[in-house]
């Protein structure tokens, strides 16, 4: 039994550590490239900004998918 339950965590935090690695990137590279627009263009700046929060929320939403996984494997 201990060794299910300790295969079960090790798999939780695999999940966990891959499921956030691409939302981080994708963050970083959202605000990166957001920055560089609206630095090159400052009149743009409201267009820019509503368009990075969009997608920095659907990077985000694969990370919180990875955390339902993880939590599934955990309590199940």
């Amino acid at each position: 039994m201990a060794d299910v339950d300790s295969m079960r965590l090790i798999a939780t935090a695999a999940t966990i550590a891959i499921g956030v690695i691409a939302p981080a990137i994708a963050i970083g590279m959202i605000g990166a490239a957001g920055l560089n627009g609206i630095s090159r263009n400052p009149e743009a700046t409201s267009k820019i900004q509503t368009n990075m929060i969009l997608a920095i929320a659907f990077a985000e939403a694969l990370g919180i998918y990875a955390l339902v996984v993880a939590l599934i494997l955990k309590f199940t």
